[in-house]
């Protein structure tokens, strides 16, 4: 049995190496993630990789071992099927779900998730559009392409978040921004990396760091 925080170490492993399109994972690019000291999160991996879960030498590169990775898909899958749920059916905001899924997401009854998904008749995203992964642990491809990405006159489609945050997506909502809206490019200055985008014929002014955060395609 792990403990919640080992739990939560896991799927900010999964989460970071899949970002990084599976290069590995540096301890303090981990502590960071997770808002602790890099000493913290070293002896917390050294538990972990008593338990299997992760290779690893102090400070050095993380892997998840094939038991870690499947032990973070499954944590994963449990609190974006929470979140789905929290937000369809109990009309949370997207904003809200987060914080309650990280609670819920601990559950351990396999019986009680798997009948959560056929309730919602197995989504494929949560409502950041993220990937649900299925019982097999197989999920879609997250999304490489950020906002950021996009040069200037062209238009792209907004189909997830990378920061879940209640604060970063209540700005999303009041920029009139959401899944599956059309933003275009307006214009970028090279002096700060403010970017003009237009949604639904309104123009506004966006950071980089703001850009960074909205996967598109």
């Amino acid at each position: 049995m792990l403990s919640n925080t080992e739990e939560n170490y896991l799927k900010a492993l999964l989460k970071i190496t899949l970002l990084n399109e599976n290069e590995q994972v540096g301890t303090n690019e981990l502590a960071k993630h997770l808002n602790v000291k890099p000493a913290t999160a070293n002896d917390m991996l050294k538990k972990l990789k008593e338990k299997s879960f992760v290779e690893y030498e102090k400070y050095g590169k993380i892997n998840l071992t094939d038991e870690g990775k499947t032990k973070a898909i499954y944590i994963v899958r449990k609190h974006r099927l929470w979140e789905t749920f929290l937000y369809e059916k109990l009309d949370f905001s997207w904003d809200e779900v987060h914080e309650v899924a990280e609670q819920l997401e601990h559950i351990q009854s396999t019986k009680l998730i798997d009948k959560l998904d056929k309730y919602l008749n197995f989504p494929l995203f949560d409502p950041h559009g993220d990937p649900i992964p299925n019982t097999k642990g197989e999920f879609l491809s997250i999304y490489k392409k950020k906002l950021s990405d996009v040069e200037i006159g062209q238009s792209c489609k907004m189909v997830a978040v990378r920061d879940n945050s209640s604060s970063f997506l209540q700005y999303v909502v009041k920029l009139g921004l959401g899944l599956n809206n059309q933003i275009k490019v307006i214009s970028k200055q090279d002096f700060d990396g403010t970017i003009e985008i237009e949604v639904e014929e309104k123009k506004s002014f966006v950071s980089t760091k703001f850009a960074e955060n909205l996967f598109v395609i």
